[in-house]
C-alpha cells in the first residue's frame, strides 16, 4: 500500500518532504514576560525533521490577546529574540516552522489582562465554564467588553505588527488562528457575534475581521507564506453558529480567492472520556465542501492515526495531516511512521505547565528495522 504521508508536497512557497505536520500545541511553558525559554528551544528542535512542517504553539499578538498562563507572545523584542533561537534550531535540522498568531478574545480573565481590565470580544456575551488563572486555578469566565470600531482596527494593526515580528524571528511563514472559539472565531459565529455594525449580522460581515487580518498579514508575508486555521464544527470556548456549513463555505471561498498557502481545518474527531481520548465514528464534517470552496492545499487535524491519515490522503480529502498528541510523546514521529515503529504513549497530566517532564524527556525511537 502506498504511504501517502511520506510523499512530498508544495504548499505556497514551502516545499515539504512529507505530509506529516506538527499541529499547534499549547504547552504553557513560557517564562516571565511571555518569553519562550531554552527548554522550548529543545522541544521544537527535537520535533524538527528535514523538510517537515511545524506549526508553532498559539502565540499571542498582544498583551490583551493573552488568556492562559505560560503562553508565549510575539509582541516585543525579547520574545522575538527568544523565538529566533528556536527557529534557528529548527532550521539547523532542516525543518520548516510557521508561527501561529493568536488572540483569545473573551476566553481570558481579568487576571491576565493589562491593569486587570475585562477581556474583549465582538459582543458582551459571557462564555460558559471557567478560565485558567495565572496560578493554573480555575476561575469563572467574566462577561467581556465589546470592542469598539477603533479597537477592532487597532487589533488588525496588532496582527500586522506580530506578523512583522514573526519575520524578524526567522519563521518561514505564519498561520492565523481563527479556530477554537478564540477572537476571530468569535467574530465569525453568531452565538458570540451579536453586533449590528459592519462586523456583525450577515456571514459576510462576520467574516470581515478575519479577512482584514488575512489581508494585513499577506501585506507582510505575501499570500504564499500565510495559512489560516478554522474549526467549523468545534464547540470549544462555548462557540456555535446557526448555519456553520454555509458560514464556513463562505469563509473558505473568500480565503481561497486570496490564494493563501493553505487552509488548516480541525475536525471534531476526538473527545476525552474518563481521561482517555476516543475517536468519534462519524463526526460532523463539511470537509469536502470546504475543500472545494477553498481549492488550495488543505491540512486536516483531529485525532488522526497513521492509518486513517493515509486513508484521508488516498481519498483526496486533504493534502496533509496535522498530528498533535502523537508528536508530544514521539518527537521523531515522521521517522517512526516511516519505519512503522512502535509509538510511545503520552502522559496527559504533563500537557500543560511544568518543566522538562512530559515536554522534552520523551526519547526518540531506537528501532532501526520495520516492526512486523
Amino acid at each position: 500500500m502506498r504511504d501517502f504521508l511520506q510523499q512530498p508536497l508544495q504548499i505556497g512557497d514551502l516545499q515539504l518532504a512529507h505530509r506529516i505536520v506538527m499541529a499547534p500545541l499549547t504547552r504553557m511553558r513560557a517564562g516571565p514576560g511571555d518569553v519562550p525559554t531554552s527548554l522550548s528551544r529543545t522541544y521544537y528542535e527535537q520535533r524538527a525533521s528535514r523538510g517537515g512542517l511545524i506549526v508553532s504553539e498559539a502565540t499571542q499578538i498582544s498583551k490583551v490577546g493573552k488568556g492562559f498562563p505560560g503562553t508565549p507572545g510575539i509582541y516585543d523584542g525579547t520574545q522575538v529574540r527568544a523565538w529566533r533561537d528556536i527557529t534557528d534550531a529548527v532550521h539547523e535540522r532542516g525543518g520548516i516552522i510557521v508561527l501561529q498568531l493568536w488572540h483569545v478574545g473573551r476566553i481570558s480573565h481579568s487576571s491576565h489582562q493589562p491593569d486587570g481590565a475585562l477581556p474583549v470580544a465582538p459582543s458582551a456575551v459571557r462564555p460558559a465554564g471557567n478560565a485558567l488563572g495565572p496560578d493554573f486555578k480555575r476561575v469563572p469566565f467574566e462577561t467581556p467588553r465589546e470592542l469598539t470600531l477603533e479597537e477592532i482596527w487597532n487589533t488588525v494593526d496588532d496582527y500586522k505588527r506580530a506578523a512583522r515580528n514573526a519575520a524578524a524571528a526567522g519563521f518561514d511563514g505564519v498561520e492565523i488562528h481563527a479556530a477554537n472559539g478564540y477572537l476571530l472565531d468569535q467574530f465569525l459565529q453568531d452565538r458570540t457575534n451579536q453586533r449590528s455594525d459592519g462586523y456583525g449580522g450577515s456571514a459576510e460581515n462576520r467574516a470581515r475581521l478575519l479577512l482584514e487580518v488575512t489581508d494585513a498579514v499577506i501585506g507582510v508575508w505575501g499570500r504564499e507564506r500565510v495559512g489560516v486555521r478554522l474549526s467549523p464544527f468545534g464547540t470549544y470556548g462555548d462557540i456555535a453558529d446557526s448555519d456553520p456549513l454555509a458560514l464556513f463555505e463562505h469563509v473558505s471561498r473568500r480565503l481561497g480567492r486570496r490564494g493563501i498557502a493553505y487552509l488548516h481545518l480541525i475536525e471534531p474527531r476526538a473527545s476525552l472520556v474518563s481521561g482517555s481520548d476516543v475517536l468519534i465514528d462519524e463526526p460532523p464534517s463539511g470537509l469536502e465542501s470546504f475543500r472545494r470552496a477553498f481549492s488550495g492545499p488543505c491540512i486536516v487535524a483531529g485525532g488522526y492515526t497513521r492509518q486513517c491519515a493515509n486513508a484521508c490522503l488516498a481519498q483526496g480529502r486533504a493534502d496533509a495531516v496535522g498530528f498533535g498528541r502523537l508528536f508530544i510523546a514521539n518527537p521523531d514521529l515522521p521517522d517512526r511512521f516511516r519505519k512503522n515503529a512502535k509509538l510511545a504513549a503520552y502522559d496527559r497530566t504533563t500537557f500543560y505547565g511544568g518543566g522538562a517532564k512530559g515536554y522534552t524527556d520523551y526519547p526518540a525511537s531506537t528501532e532501526e528495522v520495520l516492526c512486523i
